[in-house]
């Protein structure tokens, strides 16, 4: 009975930035969740790289250039963002805190929705030349 009441006792003590082993589950679904963020990522870059690379010119002198450069910065937050997403969950889990709120995927799927804006407009120029 003595070691159930040790236990409860150090709970009690025990400061906010003290620090326990998660169940494993959690930190592997959290390091899942970094690499898809790695992922998107990557796959930014390189749709950035094809836009420069392979897509023939736009109407607009430079509109491939400034399309592939916000895709390459929408990779530099996605892995950025993947970095210190798995950190702050990581010290939350092992805290025993609740998860921190995210605001980067906002910002990403506001960068999409410019980028596809700018892609429609670009469309729509090219079809009425």
């Amino acid at each position: 009975m003595s070691e159930g009441v040790d236990a409860r006792e150090e709970q009690r003590t025990a400061g906010p930035d003290d620090e326990h082993e998660p169940d494993y589950r959690f930190t592997l679904a959290n390091e899942r969740t970094f690499l898809a963020w790695l992922r998107t990522s990557l796959s930014l870059l390189a749709a950035g790289v094809a836009v420069v690379q392979l897509v023939p010119a736009f109407p607009l002198p430079g509109a491939r250039a400034l399309a592939g450069a916000l895709l390459a910065v929408l990779a530099v937050v996605a892995a950025a963002a993947g970095v210190l997403r798995w950190r702050s969950v990581e010290t939350a889990i092992r805290r025993d805190r609740p998860l921190p709120r995210q605001r980067v995927p906002w910002a990403l799927g506001s960068g999409l929705v410019v980028l596809a804006l700018f892609g429609l407009a670009l469309i729509a120029l090219r079809g009425g030349t």
